[in-house]
């Protein structure tokens, strides 16, 4: 018995109501209402939880996505039951089946975003699922071409989960919309690891594979009205409600990030593909029409945000510059105007009652063309390579730095201390890596050996991070995350302000003028250590102070050979440390310096870099573990910087580095972090360390700013220990310029300052860290404390975790230290 043509409906001969259409005309936007503001949502109450240092919620992705799916599904389930009109009730069936795959994608974001590897496989695995269970669904409708039988629409029989051996002309032509769709992320992005690339292939050709169940030719036979079909009907209300399935579709495509880019790109590919099903219809009899276009053109479209974009730098964190957000917003502008390109191509191309068809020649070359173009963007103004994570291997074995002979007081003791500690530090690792590093090697994961915290970093992803965490050495393995290049620099942060007339509001609040004045005091002879995104070393507050030789820079980043800062960050701070002018609080102190940051972000591993540099600095290009200098340490280190679980740290992994410190004699200042008001957030290292001085910020009112962290400490150690001007500080920027910032990383430099001046005043101190920070404390005048709330539970269990020891008085200090 012949089927009825697609446009009757056996149930309702009457269905000339035009109720069901408006009803899935208000459905469709309703679900591109809920869609599309939850996504971003969510993205951004990740990001404001990130800004603030709280920790990441598990359960709000799950939550959204089950919101989502009773928000869209319930009404999607109603158009897919109640109307007459057959061509309703196939858009409710799709759209209910986009929300209830989406959901089910949106549980897995539950997967910590470090885990990229982890949540891809389970991701590729889920879409799968969901492509096999939609296609045995689909199997029960007509006009779908089991696997096995010719294609009458031109194909050679199906081979497999995308396409034929000899694909269609129409094929072709998908995978040419989909290869163009990928030219601005092959040019504009960058790739992750090996594993991570291939995961994100497989999900992309999963999810290919479940918008060609969603949209089965079952579907699109509902749109081809009229004999002939009229193929403006197919293609203007088929491709709209297939660009709402596939919204639905993309909003589930990824890390929280990494879907924001295929909202705007995924959704116009509907038209090209109802373009390309009408196409398909004219060339092959009875209607019946091959996935495989809709698989190719999905998973190629699908696969540029997820290889080519780390959801972990999609982040409000690196929005003041150039960087990945703004990039990621480029390549999605540039895919939203190539998929509306394609969209009105195809439509005029393949769409029309007249149209012809490009032959299997035409179209295979255009896909050789665009594959050609696609190489050569990626190995001309693209990033090529491989950029994935690696892993940071923290052995159990930590060096014993207990029982360390006396010293000599003053700058000799110190020196001595550095030695002994620095050969302690060596002599563990060499022992204990010794076997492991031999291993790694033969297994080419590229292995770089740490000794400040017995570790090594090496390449690999989950089945290398499972390995090594079962070696009976191995204490725990973290990641260690690794930047992907960006197309043009980021840009450098540049101050607009004026140059200082005199000392700055800061520097005369703690007191540091009357110190150079009345005391003639002004960090002479001591040297301050800064890791941060560099120095400008010809800012003419900063050049006359570095104090220069083979071993007093180093940028593992870069490898660049003299002093430059690629952000801004680190010559503002450095320039509130030992800046003249009138910036600095020791203008007459050196300085040398270490790059740990990039574009405001950094590792593990590059933060134990500069962490070791500071503990025995090593000339351009030497071996840390062979041409370390302790006795050209320096003498102070000014750290505004800290590291958060979402660049690879856990609570512990730099304490033996600030332990060994600590034992050398080195004074570490660390910045208390800004993610107050809230109470405990002084929690990324190294900030709650014992051994470190750990510095809150304070406005021109000595009032504890809302930013600064407050205490206590895990642990339950109160934090921080002292607070210093941070808020509306002045110093130097790079090209030579001056700016503006707030922060405990404007606060924390003056403190290092402070201890430059204590022990210009008296070098027999110099080493002495307990004493100094007793002395800093002892001296600290009152600080007003500010509170979230009235709340009791908002007063973080006492002043201390908020103030600390007060407001720190440079001219009281040095006075005391004398």
């Amino acid at each position: 018995m012949p089927l009825p043509p697609p446009w009757a409906d056996v149930r309702a001969p009457n269905s000339s109501s035009p109720w069901p259409v408006v009803g899935a005309v208000l459905v469709g936007c309703w679900t591109v209402a809920v869609t599309g503001p939850t996504q971003i949502g969510g993205w951004l109450v990740d990001q404001v939880l990130l800004g603030f240092g709280r920790d990441r919620v598990g359960w709000l992705w799950p939550v959204a996505g089950l919101l989502t799916v009773l928000l869209v599904g319930t009404p999607a389930l109603l158009l897919a039951l109640l109307p007459r009109s057959g061509v309703v009730r196939a858009t409710g069936r799709v759209w209910l089946a986009g929300a209830v795959v989406l959901g089910s994608f949106t549980l897995l974001r539950a997967v910590p975003p470090v885990q990229q590897e982890a949540y891809l496989a389970g991701l590729a695995v889920t879409a799968a699922l969901a492509a096999l269970v939609l296609g045995r669904l689909a199997r029960r409708r007509p006009g779908v071409v089991p696997a096995g039988e010719a294609d009458p629409s031109g194909a050679a029989p199906r081979r497999g989960l995308l396409g034929g051996l000899r694909p269609a002309p129409v094929t072709l032509l998908a995978i040419a919309g989909g290869l163009a769709l990928l030219l601005p992320w092959a040019w504009l992005g960058a790739l992750g690891g090996l594993l991570e690339t291939v995961l994100a292939a497989l999900v992309a050709a999963a999810l290919g594979a479940v918008a060609g169940a969603l949209l089965d030719a079952g579907f699109w036979s509902r749109f081809a009205v009229g004999e002939p079909p009229r193929p403006a009907r197919l293609v203007l209300v088929g491709g709209l409600v297939a660009g709402v399935a596939l919204l639905l579709l993309a909003a589930g495509a990824g890390q929280s990030g990494a879907q924001l880019p295929a909202l705007l790109t995924l959704p116009p590919t509907g038209f090209a593909l109802a373009a390309l099903h009408a196409a398909a219809r004219r060339r092959g009899p009875a209607g019946v029409v091959s996935a495989a276009p809709t698989r190719w053109l999905v998973g190629l479209a699908a696969f540029g945000p997820l290889a080519f974009a780390d959801p972990e730098e999609i982040t409000l964190l690196l929005v003041g510059t150039r960087d990945v957000p703004y990039w990621v917003a480029v390549t999605a502008g540039a895919g939203l105007a190539v998929a509306l390109l394609l969209a009105a191509g195809y439509g005029v191309l393949l769409a029309r009652r007249r149209a012809r068809t490009p032959s299997r020649r035409t179209a295979a070359i255009t896909v050789a063309a665009l594959l050609v173009a696609l190489v050569a963007v990626d190995l001309g103004p693209g990033q090529p390579g491989l950029y994935g994570e690696r892993l940071l291997v923290v052995l159990r074995q930590q060096a014993d730095l207990s029982g360390l002979p006396a010293a000599a007081p003053g700058r000799t003791g110190r020196d001595a201390r550095a030695r002994e500690v620095y050969r302690r530090l060596v002599d563990t690792a060499d022992r204990s890596q010794a076997g492991l590093r031999r291993e790694l090697t033969r297994l080419h994961l590229r292995p770089k050996s740490y000794y400040l915290v017995n570790a090594i970093e090496v390449d690999g992803g989950p089945v290398a991070r499972a390995w090594l965490s079962g070696r009976p050495e191995v204490g725990r393995v973290l990641v260690s995350q690794r930047l992907r290049p960006l197309p043009a620099p980021a840009g450098i942060t540049r101050g607009t302000d004026p140059a200082p007339s005199g000392p700055e509001w800061n520097i005369r609040r703690i007191g540091a003028d009357r110190v150079w004045t009345q005391l003639g005091v002004t960090g002479a002879g001591v040297v301050v250590g800064t890791s941060d995104s560099g120095v400008d070393g010809r800012h003419p507050a900063l050049t006359e102070g570095f104090r220069g030789g083979d071993d007093s820079w180093f940028d593992p980043w870069d490898g660049t050979r003299s002093p430059t800062d690629s952000g801004g960050h680190g010559t503002h701070t450095l320039g509130s440390a030992v800046g003249r002018g009138g910036i600095g609080v020791a203008p007459g102190a050196q300085w040398v310096g270490c790059v740990n940051l990039a574009r405001n972000l950094g590792s593990p591993a590059h933060y134990l870099d500069c962490l070791q540099f500071m503990l025995a600095p090593f000339p351009a290009g030497g071996d840390p573990f062979t041409a370390g200098r302790p006795e050209r340490a320096p003498d102070i280190l000014t750290n505004s910087w800290g590291c958060p679980g979402i660049e690879g740290c856990d609570l512990s992994v730099l304490r033996p580095a600030t332990a060994a410190l600590d034992a050398a004699g080195i004074f570490v200042a660390a910045a208390a972090g800004n993610t107050g008001p809230w109470c405990g957030s002084v929690d990324d290292p190294p900030a709650p360390y014992p051994d470190v001085l750990t510095v809150g910020a304070v406005d021109d009112r000595d009032r504890v700013a809302e930013f600064s962290s407050r205490g206590p400490a895990p642990g339950g150690a109160a934090k921080p220990d002292v607070v210093a001007p941070g808020v509306g500080v002045r110093s130097a920027m790079p090209g030579g310029g001056y700016g503006t910032l707030d922060g405990t990383s404007m606060a924390t430099p003056q403190v290092a300052g402070v201890v430059a001046l204590m022990w210009s005043a008296n070098p027999a101190l110099i080493g002495d860290v307990a004493r100094t920070r007793q002395l800093l404390r002892d001296t600290a005048t009152p600080a007003q404390p500010t509170y979230r709330s009235r709340n009791p539970s908002d007063a973080c269990g006492g002043d201390a975790n908020i103030t600390g020891a007060g407001l720190v008085d440079a001219y009281a200090a040095v006075r005391a230290a004398r």
